[in-house]
């Protein structure tokens, strides 16, 4: 038998070796989701010395390991958690970001100040469904539409929207210039994560180029390739005083604003992140 605290540290170091950041928060979790505890119920059996049976710390050796070689954490447990919700993820879809909860921050503020009974939003590039999701469930008398391109990303995404979606988010795999036409004039709020790296710009942290899809990452020559289209079907979209909301890289502010003043919006502004990195544009139709 081997104390759960001392699992715990040994993970912890064997993390920290291979340049995890977070690696005692990494340790706590891979602890908690093979015993099926939350992360401050492991931290609690760590201060009381509970044991673990061998067959258990197998297991959560097993995870270590792939750990260890920089596998993304929510790729071995399967799961990330986005606002209130708890994802599931895996290969072929973007991991969802905790920058990426203030897009979301935004546009459900917007849709909670349509005078309709029945707003109505679409969600641009959805991936695994984080921002339809959050929409959805955080304005419940909304209507949502979630459009993506990827098959591999789309069964995340339909998945989790068979867990939260309540009948309420509408999938549908395709092309975001093409798909629903039907909604042209129509929506209240449009919200994306569109892919905004540059291709030139490699990111060198092997959890994001060795597993979340180029697709979903790069750009074009200056990033801003799908921004533009992805703002160009908003202003389709959306009605006369819609909202848009839209996820960009730092340093991408007033590209990002000249595009959605070329599409014919207004107001547009830039908001910065929690660091005061530019991160997402909003403006009206």
């Amino acid at each position: 038998m081997t104390s759960v605290g001392e699992i715990v540290s040994a993970l912890a170091e064997r993390f920290d070796r291979a340049g995890i950041v977070s690696a005692v928060a990494d340790a706590e979790l891979i602890v908690g989701h093979v015993a099926g505890w939350t992360r401050g119920e492991v931290a609690t059996k760590a201060f009381m010395g509970v044991e673990m049976d061998q067959a258990i710390i197998a297991e959560i050796n097993t995870l270590a390991s792939r750990r260890e070689s920089r596998e993304p954490l929510q790729h071995i447990t399967g799961e990330s958690p986005f606002r209130h919700l708890v994802l599931a993820v895996g290969p072929g879809a973007l991991v969802p970001r905790p920058e990426t909860e203030l897009v979301a921050e935004w546009a459900i503020d917007a849709l909670r100040q349509v005078p309709s009974p029945r707003p109505r939003a679409v969600d641009l590039g959805t991936g695994t469904g984080a921002l339809a999701l959050a929409l959805a469930t955080e304005v419940p008398n909304a209507e949502v539409f979630a459009i993506e391109l990827s098959p591999a990303a789309a069964e995340w995404a339909e998945r989790n929207i068979a867990r939260y979606g309540d009948d309420r988010v509408t999938l549908v795999v395709g092309d975001v210039v093409s798909a629903l036409p039907e909604l042209d004039g129509t929506v209240d709020v449009v919200v994306a994560n569109p892919p905004y790296i540059p291709d030139s710009e490699k990111p060198v942290d092997r959890e994001v180029l060795g597993y979340d899809p180029e697709i979903a990452l790069f750009g074009g020559d200056d990033g801003l390739r799908d921004i533009r289209t992805f703002v160009n079907r908003a202003a389709l979209l959306l009605r006369p005083g819609g909202t848009l909301v839209v996820e960009h890289g730092d340093g991408q502010g007033s590209g990002v604003r000249a595009i959605a003043t070329e599409a014919g919006f207004s107001m547009t502004t830039t908001h910065t992140d929690l660091l005061q990195r530019e991160r997402v544009l909003t403006a009206v139709r």
